[in-house]
């Protein structure tokens, strides 16, 4: 019970800093509260989504790797929104193209087949990074609106000390804690906008490497048809 009423006294005094805050001040903690709302709402999109597509994309590969009709496998799966499932309708669509003709060009089908699957790879990686900037963005500007409505608050504390003609410390102190939250919330945005990048952002370098492996693996298994047509 202690703790309990410990940590609501506590909640009740960071609200009595917010309203008692000037409205610049105010209006700069809205700002990175919504800022934060907003970065968790990602990373917990983000973090669901790419769970899903990992699972599903590592069931795809294996699966695909042990078809023995690739044809059959890619008309059945090939044409869903998984990454691999795009890299395997881009090695698909242009094998297609490019043995259609009477005359087969064999090193030239490796070269376009090898670049419509490093185009779909890499379509597939901006499309699942989209939306990691507004974290770099968030990481890298909260401090410094904080810092800002800090600044803000202190410039009010100054004016207040002026006004009153004291500097005891009830009148300082209010001022200071209150333009020190706005720092403390810029940086309850920041933090963890700085850290889901990093992490979304190497776990999205780790399913491009795999997305490259099976993009190789499919570009092998096409050029070695291809030999097989000599």
């Amino acid at each position: 019970m202690n703790s309990f009423a410990s940590s609501e006294n506590g909640l009740m005094w960071l609200v009595g800093l917010f309203r008692d805050a000037n409205l610049p001040v105010q209006m700069v903690m809205v700002l990175l509260l919504l800022a934060s709302v907003w970065t968790w709402a990602i990373i917990v999109a983000h973090w669901l989504k790419m769970r899903r597509i990992t699972r599903e994309n590592e069931r795809f590969e294996r699966d695909f790797w042990k078809s023995e009709d690739i044809d059959s496998f890619y008309e059945g799966r090939g044409r869903g929104e998984l990454p691999s499932a795009k890299v395997l309708a881009a090695g698909s669509a242009e094998w297609r193209r490019s043995t259609a003709g009477k005359s087969l060009d064999r090193d030239g089908t490796r070269t376009r087949l090898a670049v419509a699957m490093h185009s779909a790879l890499g379509a597939e990686t901006d499309r699942l990074a989209s939306k990691l900037n507004i974290l770099a963005t968030v990481g890298s500007v909260a401090p410094f609106v904080g810092l800002f409505g800090t600044v803000l608050g202190i410039m009010f504390s100054f004016s207040k000390i002026a006004a009153e003609k004291s500097t005891s410390l009830d009148v300082v102190a209010p001022g200071i804690a209150e333009a020190l939250f706005a720092t403390a919330i810029g940086l309850f945005a920041a933090i963890p906008a700085v850290i889901a990048y990093n992490r979304f952002s190497y776990g999205i370098n780790r399913l491009e490497a795999r997305l490259q492996r099976f993009a190789d693996g499919f570009h092998g298994t096409l050029s070695r048809e291809l030999e097989a047509e000599a």
